[in-house]
């Protein structure tokens, strides 16, 4: 007759304490234990301040087609204050790429026929200068400061990153500083995707009145190689 053994009450609280740490280290599927979203956006605000340089690309959703509108664009942002890469942008409902340099606090751009680069005002294609894009004052790191009623909505995938997607609402008057608003009296929904692993913000997905006060509109920005090797030097002028 086959003897059956029970566990002990000591060693039955052992065996369950230990389930559930190897349960709760598989869930996120990282491998690196959760943080809680306060601390997140720390890490994360760390990282990008931090960094040397970042290439980023950035679509957009939902747009008036009337007026002059930035709608994609793509590009490599350096510390201190340096920025190269090509835009999209919306003149009266045709796209066209501008060729765009900033440098020194000059930003430079090569317009539709011409053949070199010229002193531009950024405003006239509807942002600021693209070269304070990761300045610790007045960059995108200001969002994990100013992120208000955030919600935890676990972990997802882009491209091979693990990340967690913290949503939460931002002021429009911060967005209107980094990108544009119609009216920024509204806040921004924004939905903010950090990397389980090194902390890096690579998405962020910003919806709000842009471009006209009564419509929404969406721009989707991604942020990868951080810290990769890159020179920018003002461009000779026609």
């Amino acid at each position: 007759m086959t003897s059956r053994r029970h566990l002990g009450p000591s060693l039955r609280i052992l065996v369950t304490a230990l389930t559930l740490t190897v349960l709760a280290g598989c869930s996120g599927g990282s491998g690196e234990p959760q943080a809680d979203s306060s601390a997140l956006l720390t890490a994360a605000r760390a990282s990008l301040d931090g960094t040397s340089s970042v290439h980023f690309s950035l679509t957009s959703t939902n747009v008036p087609t009337d007026g002059t509108r930035l709608v994609s664009g793509q590009g490599v942002v350096a510390r201190p204050n340096a920025f190269q890469g090509e835009l999209g942008v919306l003149l009266n409902g045709s796209k066209v790429s501008i060729d765009l340099v900033s440098a020194d606090g000059t930003v430079y751009a090569q317009l539709p026929f011409s053949t070199g680069f010229q002193v531009v005002d950024p405003a006239t294609f509807g942002l600021s200068d693209p070269a304070n894009l990761i300045d610790s004052s007045t960059g995108i790191t200001r969002m994990f400061g100013e992120l208000t009623a955030v919600t935890d909505k676990g972990q997802h995938r882009v491209g091979d990153d693990v990340v967690t997607e913290l949503d939460g609402s931002l002021p429009g008057a911060l967005v209107k500083d980094l990108l544009t608003s119609a009216d920024p009296a509204q806040p921004v929904q924004a939905r903010l995707y950090i990397t389980t692993t090194g902390r890096q913000l690579r998405r962020a997905v910003l919806t709000g009145p842009f471009f006209a006060k009564d419509q929404d509109s969406t721009f989707d920005i991604l942020l990868d190689k951080y810290g990769a090797p890159v020179t920018i030097t003002a461009p000779k002028t026609s």
